[in-house]
């Protein structure tokens, strides 16, 4: 027998009375899940089990579906900001105050996800969003190129050549936004013999590492970071390390450092040659 908490788990905590129904939940075992408070009744219609997100519960209740850079979060895709006001998908024409209405002929699927949030959010917003989805949960790049083949899709196009598949965080992401927007070459995922993969090299010089606090807090990851730092020096690697504080809130501030060194990268370049040329002509001054 389905066990109701297991279809009302497929929801999210909130279900329709007709997904329940499908899924082969009658009349009699809803009305003993309301009554012993497995479920309870939110709306017309709506049920959400105790505990439910209210954000969703309000949503089923207009009734609508999490859409764009809203489905994005519920969905665990990576997200800039949070909206200030909720994005649904709705099958009718009809708005609501205090959401952000997208049209949809069925309940946004993580394909329709993505260009939502494309089309409807800023360049990075919507670039953080799809190189998650292809990241995290697999959406064939292919998918995307396919759904955005129209004329009018030229500006998602470009937002979708920039993915990379192997990217590993939302720092990474935007660490290469920022660097390709400022006019560097960058690559990602570089194999640094001995280390692993370096998250990123600028103009094949500098290296970036990207450092998220959430991730580095055990001692294991505290060891394997310091011995990655060690190994990129003595290779003669330079390379800065970054945190998400720096790129969300202060890209400028990133953008100048990196400048700052690699044209001290330049000048190293040029003066150590010079510098053992003296040393050469001049023993006793070196």
């Amino acid at each position: 027998m389905v066990k109701i908490n297991e279809v009302m788990s497929r929801y999210d905590g909130v279900a329709r009375a007709k997904h329940l129904a499908a899924a082969g939940i009658s009349g009699f075992h809803l009305r003993a899940a309301l009554a012993s408070g497995a479920v309870a009744r939110v709306s017309r219609g709506v049920y959400a089990t105790p505990g439910a997100d209210p954000l969703l519960v309000a949503i089923r209740s207009l009734p609508a579906e999490p859409a764009c850079v809203s489905a994005a979060q519920f969905g665990g895709l990576w997200v800039l900001e949070a909206p200030q006001q909720p994005h649904v998908g709705l099958t009718h024409s009809r708005t609501y105050p205090g959401f952000v209405c997208h049209r949809a002929t069925h309940p946004p699927t993580l394909l329709d996800t993505v260009v939502q949030s494309l089309r409807c959010l800023p360049e990075l917003d919507g670039l953080v969003i799809a190189e998650s989805a292809v990241v995290l949960k697999g959406l064939p790049l292919a998918s995307l190129r396919l759904r955005l083949a129209s004329r009018s899709d030229a500006r998602e196009r470009r937002i979708v050549a920039s993915i990379v598949p192997q990217s590993q965080s939302v720092i990474e992401c935007l660490a290469r936004f920022h660097l390709r927007r400022a006019g560097f070459h960058v690559e990602s995922q570089v194999n640094v013999p001995g280390m692993g993969h370096l998250d990123l090299m600028v103009d094949g010089r500098l290296g970036i590492e990207t450092d998220g606090a959430g991730f580095h807090m055990d001692r294991l990851s505290f060891e394997e970071d310091r011995r990655r730092w060690n190994v990129t020096t003595r290779l003669g690697v330079p390379t800065l390390v970054v945190t998400y504080p720096l790129l969300k809130y202060r890209p400028e501030e990133f953008i100048a450092m990196v400048r700052e060194a690699l044209n001290r990268l330049s000048a190293a370049a040029w003066f150590l040659p010079l510098r053992e040329s003296c040393r050469r002509l001049n023993p006793a001054a070196a």
